[in-house]
């Protein structure tokens, strides 16, 4: 790679990283605002979105998925609970007759995708601009990220 082209990919490249921060932000200020409105902190809507999207998971699944430490995910449950949006069960395949699992009470999943739903239209609307082969490389960007971020996670526990 001659030095040229070498700058100009090290230009976009904290283009990129400049514009994922900005997403960062601004999705932060939406979850915010979104938990807001329903009675959610960013930790208990992070759970509620884990059990919405992976099914149920044990509370000691749920707090390593997350980061979060098992005393604090007891809390969120609690306030998850307390909300209707989740339910504690006795897991049946556990010879400890302890285990509980924690699911989604779907439910109530109408009144996120309602505010939700200007984000989703803008979002619909955005990826009308992009051809299927560049939605494909946008997709494998963000799915890379996301790995990317998971594994530097991993590096700072």
């Amino acid at each position: 790679m001659t030095d040229r082209i070498a700058g100009t990919h090290r230009q976009l490249t904290n283009t990129v990283k400049e514009a994922l921060r900005d997403l960062n932000i601004q999705l932060a200020l939406l979850n915010r605002r979104f938990g807001g409105r329903v009675e959610l902190k960013d930790a208990d809507w992070t759970c509620l979105d884990l059990l919405n999207r992976q099914g149920q998971l044990s509370p000691k699944e749920l707090a390593r998925r997350t980061g979060l430490h098992p005393a604090t995910l007891t809390g969120v449950l609690d306030r998850l609970e307390r909300g209707g949006w989740v339910a504690r069960e006795r897991d049946p395949d556990s010879p400890d007759r302890r285990a509980v699992t924690v699911r989604a009470l779907r439910e109530r999943n109408p009144e996120l995708y309602t505010m939700f739903a200007g984000m989703n239209h803008r979002m619909d609307e955005l990826c009308r601009d992009y051809s299927a082969a560049e939605l494909e490389v946008i997709a494998d960007f963000l799915r890379r990220t996301a790995a990317a971020g998971h594994d530097s996670t991993e590096e700072l526990a």
